[in-house]
């Protein structure tokens, strides 16, 4: 059986959990413990991060996007991509699942990172459904800092690079609504495309923090992220960031 790595709670990780599902692939989750993703993930990919998916045949396949088109190679129907029949329509959803995966996602990890820092009360919420064992909360008050640290200085989450990505998160939001009313994603609620999914489950995490989640609701992009990705762990309560930083944004 196919096996997919991932980290509970990772948005490009549920993105990739619900094209399988999509699809009817049957697959083993893998679940790896933050922070020792990094050195696991190197070791057995070749790179550090999740998702990754492990073929029954042996090969291996690794990053959100990669995986999509991998899937779309074992099981055609539903397509994750729109036909290149629609060579206009297919470049679009592409440039947009690009645009999700380098720039949105990065985004939505750096400010969920950094409002962890501010709160680590709320990790356990993060913990919600995951197979590995619930933490206690003394416990989490005593390695939650040092997690926290690791993946910060791994991923550029210093307070510089938020505080200039909600600045620039409304900007990001208005270009998922033009997106959706152009009907490059969100077109059909019922056959997401690769796009849906990357931009939808970075949208989902980012309601999970309530500072932010104060810029999406009434929003288009909101509405789709709920209805893709419904069921999401976390929540982390408003008040994490200093209010100087959200009149910026």
């Amino acid at each position: 059986m196919h096996k997919l790595y991932v980290v509970h709670s990772s948005h490009p990780s549920e993105a990739v959990r619900k094209a399988l599902a999509l699809k009817g692939i049957p697959y083993k989750t893998v679940e790896l413990l933050i922070p020792t993703q990094a050195p696991l993930m190197r070791l057995r990919f070749g790179r550090r991060t999740v998702p990754a998916l492990k073929l029954d045949g042996g090969e291996k396949v690794s990053g959100s996007r990669a995986i999509m088109r991998k899937l779309d190679e074992l099981v055609a129907d539903p397509p994750l991509l729109p036909p290149e029949t629609d060579p206009a329509g297919r470049a679009a959803v592409l440039e947009a699942e690009r645009w999700g995966e380098e720039v949105l996602q990065p985004l939505v990890r750096r400010i969920t990172w950094a409002a962890l820092k501010r709160r680590p009360g709320a990790i356990p919420s993060y913990q919600e459904a995951s197979q590995l064992p619930r933490l206690p909360r003394p416990v989490v008050r005593i390695v939650g800092p040092g997690v926290i640290a690791i993946e910060r200085r791994m991923i550029g989450a210093g307070d510089g690079a938020v505080r200039s990505d909600l600045r620039a998160l409304p900007g990001h939001l208005d270009h998922v609504d033009d997106l959706i009313a152009r009907g490059v994603i969100g077109s059909d609620p019922d056959q997401p495309n690769a796009a849906d999914l990357q931009i939808g489950s970075s949208l989902r995490l980012l309601a999970t923090i309530g500072d932010a989640r104060a810029m999406l609701d009434g929003r288009p992009a909101a509405e789709l992220a709920l209805r893709l990705f419904g069921d999401f762990p976390g929540n982390l309560p408003a008040g994490a960031f200093p209010p100087d930083w959200l009149r910026a944004a």
